[in-house]
């Protein structure tokens, strides 16, 4: 698919069927993530794969947001290896994590699979009942699968706001 028809098509999937995701494009899936940029090339990035019965019971411990995919990832990233901006006030870490989300969503979607970014959970409380790193931080969790028979975009998927809306030149 060309991309420009890639970005409007992809939706956010709420709810999933049961055909487990093959794992020649789960791995084309995480590749787009393995090589997305981050900042100074630090890769801070920790992509974690939950598909066991027990991974997805923690997932759906903290979140109703799994709409029965039987992947999910959990994006994270080491704090203690990021870069800081000058200022001091940012580091890249929260920033370098979303691009790596972001390449594998859409990466997902050029493979004909449906996801969804979820935010709606405690990181702090998946990080521990995962037993993750303690220097490293939950960003997203990305529901990933095929979508359940008759399910769409929602109905208010196409509305957009004019590009002179959200863009000004200076």
């Amino acid at each position: 698919m060309e991309f420009k028809q890639l970005v409007k098509a992809r939706y956010s999937c709420k709810k999933y069927s049961d055909r487990p995701l093959e794992q020649e494009k789960l791995d084309a899936i995480l590749e787009a993530g393995r090589l997305a940029p981050t900042a100074k090339n630090l890769q801070e990035q920790h992509v974690y794969v939950l598909r066991s019965p027990e991974a997805l019971a923690k997932v759906d411990a903290v979140t109703p947001c799994r709409y029965g995919a039987g992947t999910v990832l959990a994006v994270a990233f080491d704090r203690t290896n990021v870069f800081t901006y000058p200022g001091e006030k940012r580091d890249s870490g929260v920033e370098d994590a979303t691009i790596v989300a972001t390449h594998m969503i859409l990466a997902a979607a050029n493979e004909g699979v449906d996801s969804c970014w979820v935010n709606k959970f405690d990181p702090d409380e998946l990080a521990k009942a995962l037993g993750l790193p303690e220097q490293e931080d939950i960003l997203m969790l990305m529901d990933l699968g095929y979508a359940a028979e008759g399910v769409g975009p929602l109905p208010n998927h196409d509305k957009r706001k004019d590009l002179a809306e959200t863009v000004s030149y200076l």
